[in-house]
């Protein structure tokens, strides 16, 4: 049976990279946050989570995301934004 959670993931840690790279760090603090909380190191992020970051440009990503994390049976995570 699949394990599923919901995670509002802190992202303020992005504000420390230059600005054209907040985006990109903050896909990397997501994939460390699920990596840390879902116990897997295959993390899969969805396109439209990945549209959700991008909302506002690159240079102002959110503050904090709700994000919903689904693990298989064989450990891969798909994490995708929280309706």
């Amino acid at each position: 049976m699949p394990e599923e959670k919901i995670f509002v993931i802190p992202l303020g840690e992005v504000k420390r990279a230059p600005r054209y790279r907040r985006v990109n760090r903050a896909t990397r603090l997501i994939r460390d946050y699920l990596v840390r909380h879902m116990k897997s190191e295959k993390i899969k992020l969805d396109p439209k989570l990945n549209e959700k970051l991008w909302e506002r440009g690159q240079e102002k990503p959110p503050s904090k995301i709700r994000v919903k994390a689904v693990k298989d049976e064989d450990g891969m995570v798909h994490a995708s934004p929280a309706e």
